[in-house]
């Protein structure tokens, strides 16, 4: 690990950050952090432009910071030496550390106690308990330090008195290792292709419908005053001026308010007409007037939320068909890189990520860190194929003993291992089978007296390589024809006693 001086917050701590993928930020990569999501890690790191800390984090920061300090001497006295915070690098990786041991193979991780960490604390699984971006983050500060193990300490304090401590020791573990590793690979080339989101521009807020003058309708046995006429030709043309369907981000937007206020609309009718009924017996102009204003009020509404509701499926729909074939195009890739399209079917539940999603960035976000994971996964599936196919082709000469190489390439490498020796044993002891059948079937069928051939003899090594190596074309010859009953086997066992022949007869020439 290369160590480096830096003060937190200082210039030149911002430009390390900058420039390497951090273990804080670890947990975004990884899509799960409750502080920043991966998009935002991404227009970070692209944009070098974070977010403004504001006053409350800042002070969360600072809390933090004299907890660590206050806590740090516990912990020493825990592990049994001292402890020193530092930054350190190994690679493009970098983890800062609350505290490290001179030797480096025990850190110290300290975050302020709460609810959530008391729970995991208190269970036996200890610090496999964890919350998974705590995990991470101690993670690859083994992998950037070479420690062996972390302690994850959680206290609380008045002023400078402890309140409540608590702690587990994390050890490294190789699937969350590789998890990270395969993670930032896929982030790397994310951040490569990234497009920054252009300066956003005011999100749009629903413009202020005009408003409606207040109604007043009072009766005794009739209208004694009112203002139903002229509310009447005013309700019907704001409402009337409202489009239902939608040009741009603004007027959908404004739907779901306008929505609302037909809805208000409606209501307000309905109280008028209650408040008349309750005075007079004879309301006939008054109530159909009420009616229409309710009833066109309320058809404007329903046409507002199918069409706002109609809006968003589309949405949603076409986000989920993006990543999809954004998907797809990837795995296309990979088996392009193969020569053969052997890539399995790569699980991605777009649609489960944006449930109970309700802004369009947050469904966008939860979309892409869900296609992240998919491609890392998928990325790992193809560095089994490409390393079993480099094992399978080092045994063309074969082939023919794995006409099923699309699924043996997605074997674990130690189980293909084990299937190659066992067809490849299982192969000679068919071709000595054929051998002995060979021999036994030119002793019964020679003449008694004819005289044995003039040949060379050859060795069983050299027979045997022979063979081997002649199998490919005796299979493919045999193939190519039809045999009755037994007579594939004999034809197979004169092929091989031909190709010892013709291996000892050229060595008889060439002697």
């Amino acid at each position: 690990m290369k160590t480096h001086d830096l003060i937190q917050g200082s210039a030149a701590w911002h430009a390390h950050r900058a420039s390497h993928f951090n273990a804080s930020d670890a947990p975004a990569m990884l899509g799960c952090s409750k502080y920043k999501n991966r998009t935002q890690l991404l227009q970070e790191l692209k944009t070098g432009i974070s977010e403004e800390v504001d006053a409350g984090t800042q002070r969360r920061f600072d809390d933090g910071h004299r907890f660590e300090a206050l806590a740090r001497p516990l912990a020493e006295k825990i592990i049994g030496e001292d402890l020193y915070p530092v930054t350190g690098t190994e690679g493009e990786l970098s983890a800062s550390f609350d505290g490290l041991t001179m030797d480096e193979s025990t850190g110290f991780e300290h975050k302020t106690l709460n609810d959530q960490l008391r729970a995991a604390l208190i269970s036996d699984a200890g610090a496999d308990a964890l919350p998974k971006a705590y995990r991470v983050q101690m993670e690859q500060q083994c992998m950037v330090s070479g420690a062996t193990r972390i302690l994850f300490m959680a206290s609380k304090w008045s002023g400078d008195e402890m309140v409540e401590e608590m702690h587990a020791w994390y050890e490294p573990d190789a699937e969350l290792r590789a998890e990270i590793l395969a993670g930032w690979q896929q982030f790397a080339a994310d951040l490569a292709a990234y497009k920054p989101a252009p300066a956003e521009a005011p999100k749009p807020t629903a413009a202020a419908r005009e408003s409606l003058p207040a109604l007043v309708v009072e009766a005794k046995g009739e209208i004694t005053v009112s203002n139903l006429d002229a509310y009447k030709v005013k309700a019907l043309a704001v409402i009337g001026s409202i489009p239902t369907k939608f040009e741009n981000d603004q007027q959908f937007v404004d739907a779901k308010e306008d929505a609302k206020f037909c809805r208000d609309v409606q209501d307000a009718m309905a109280t008028a007409k209650i408040m008349i009924l309750g005075r007079m017996a004879s309301i006939d102009e008054a109530i159909k007037a009420i009616d229409h204003i309710s009833e066109v009020a309320r058809r404007k509404a329903i046409d507002l939320e199918n069409a706002v509701e109609a809006e968003e499926k589309l949405r949603k729909q076409k986000m989920l068909t993006d990543a999809a074939a954004s998907l797809r195009a990837y795995i296309d890739g990979l088996n392009t890189r193969l020569g053969k399209p052997y890539m399995p079917a790569v699980p991605a539940d777009f649609a489960g990520a944006i449930k109970n999603k309700r802004s369009v960035a947050s469904m966008q976000d939860a979309i892409d860190t869900t296609l992240a994971n998919a491609k890392i996964g998928a990325a790992a599936s193809f560095d089994l194929i490409h390393q079993n196919l480099t094992t399978l082709q080092a045994r063309s000469h074969v082939s023919i003993l794995f006409p099923d190489e699309a699924q043996l390439v997605l074997k674990a490498p130690d189980d293909l291992a084990a299937i190659i020796a066992h067809r490849i044993m299982e192969h000679d002891k068919a071709i000595e089978a054929a051998n002995a059948k060979a021999e036994e079937v030119q002793t019964v069928a020679a003449p008694a007296a004819a005289p044995a051939p003039s040949v060379t003899p050859i060795t069983a090594t050299v027979a045997r390589q022979v063979v081997v190596e002649q199998q490919d074309v005796i299979s493919a010859f045999l193939g190519s024809r039809t045999w009755g009953k037994g007579d594939e086997a004999k034809a197979r066992a004169v092929l091989v006693e031909f190709e010892k022949f013709r291996a000892g007869y050229q060595l008889r020439k060439a002697a």
